[in-house]
């Protein structure tokens, strides 16, 4: 693959979460990764995500190392000796004990660009807590924000916002900024990426609100968090869904006129109204399909569109159009779709070769930082790769 990143060479330590996403994005803008993988014997210790997942591994080579061992602490270091980028996902302080942090690579590379990711961080008091997407969420007021599902829950997501926003995102634009300061200053930098700070970036709005107007957020209550009619979902006549954003006033009155309820233009940001006007979009969606609508209000600037399943999405024309559906053919195995590279910038095929999950690329990757095929050999005698 080639693209804006072409030359940067990312080692990532991770199989799982923020880190994989990250450098599965980077990858997609056209850096070298290589998944520094355990050896087979300690491969139960890490979660082996599906064949497909994280892109499949497209852009990316792997080298298996016993980083517990010395000898396998030393081929990552001189592997680290050409890098521009080390990912890495453990808990704070397992690197510095291991010998690959960020003072054990800087010592041999000053140019690195060192990344950590964590659910909470390097510091602080929530900083060796284990912890998921969900979270995430909930330590950044993300799950308190919208309405209330069945027994007044907070409603969990469906997708893992979190983890790549929150994370993923959250590193590649770090290292991103990072690798434009070295450009400048010759010298690489330590990125402390915390989920939980990028998801509180995410609640800028909300938090920000509070802090300037002690004005408590209650669920439900924000604007764009289900407390005003015009920006909610509604049910249609085939039991699906269409959302609604019609916050501007032009754009609700468009919607009104459509739905034949111009009573409820002026009435728009009025709480005590609120009700009374969702009954009556309710009602008017209610008496045609989803895609009738759609098609419908196609173009009338209403910011209505439908409620899509993934399935659905998959199928979209719209995805379609803007090339987002690319082939993939596994080393090994039948070709299948999947998403082509979505951030802007990144340059997408219409068919991408993936690394197939039987082999490794250990020895070329190692003879490419200097090692010989004989050092390379009394590594692997040694259990150190494979």
């Amino acid at each position: 693959m080639s693209g804006l990143l072409d030359g940067v060479t990312v080692l990532d330590l991770a199989s799982v979460g923020p880190a994989v996403r990250a450098s599965g994005w980077l990858a997609d803008y056209g850096a070298s990764i290589i998944k520094v993988a355990p050896v087979p014997r300690d491969a139960g210790t890490q979660i082996i995500p599906k064949a497909h997942y994280y892109s499949g591994g497209r852009g990316t080579r792997t080298v298996q190392i016993d980083l517990k061992a010395p000898a396998g602490r030393d081929a990552f270091l001189r592997l680290a000796e050409n890098a521009d980028v080390v990912i890495e996902s453990f808990r704070p302080g397992v690197v510095a004990r291991l010998g690959i942090g960020y003072d054990d690579v800087k010592s041999r590379n000053p140019r690195i660009v060192y990344c950590s990711t964590s659910g909470y961080g390097q510091t602080g008091p929530r900083a060796q807590g284990a912890g998921h997407d969900v979270n995430y969420l909930a330590v950044s007021g993300f799950l308190a924000t919208g309405e209330r599902g069945p027994a007044d829950k907070p409603m969990i997501p469906g997708a893992t916002i979190a983890d790549s926003a929150g994370g993923g995102l959250q590193a590649v634009a770090a290292i991103l900024a990072a690798l434009v300061g070295r450009e400048r200053t010759g010298e690489g930098a330590y990125l402390d990426v915390a989920v939980a700070d990028g998801m509180l970036a995410l609640m800028s709005l909300q938090i920000d609100d509070v802090l300037a107007t002690g004005t408590p957020q209650l669920p439900g209550s924000a604007p764009l968090s289900g407390r005003y009619a015009c920006y909610d979902t509604y049910r249609c006549a085939d039991g699906e869904y269409v959302a609604v954003g019609a916050i501007e006033a032009k754009f609700f009155a468009n919607l009104c006129n459509a739905l034949g309820v111009p009573e409820c233009i002026e009435h728009q940001m009025a709480d005590a109204a609120q009700d009374p006007i969702r009954v009556k979009i309710a009602a008017a969606f209610a008496t045609k399909p989803r895609d009738a609508w759609v098609a419908e209000l196609a173009g009338a600037d209403t910011c209505v569109s439908p409620v899509l399943s993934a399935t659905e999405v998959a199928a979209d024309p719209a995805v379609a159009a803007r090339d987002g559906i690319a082939t993939a053919h596994p080393a090994a195995g039948d070709d299948f779709p999947q998403l082509a590279p979505m951030l802007a910038g990144a340059e997408r095929a219409s068919r991408y070769e993936l690394p197939g999950r039987s082999t490794t690329d250990t020895d070329a990757v190692l003879a490419e930082c200097g090692m010989t095929p004989e050092e390379i050999k009394v590594l692997r005698d040694e259990g150190a790769v494979a």
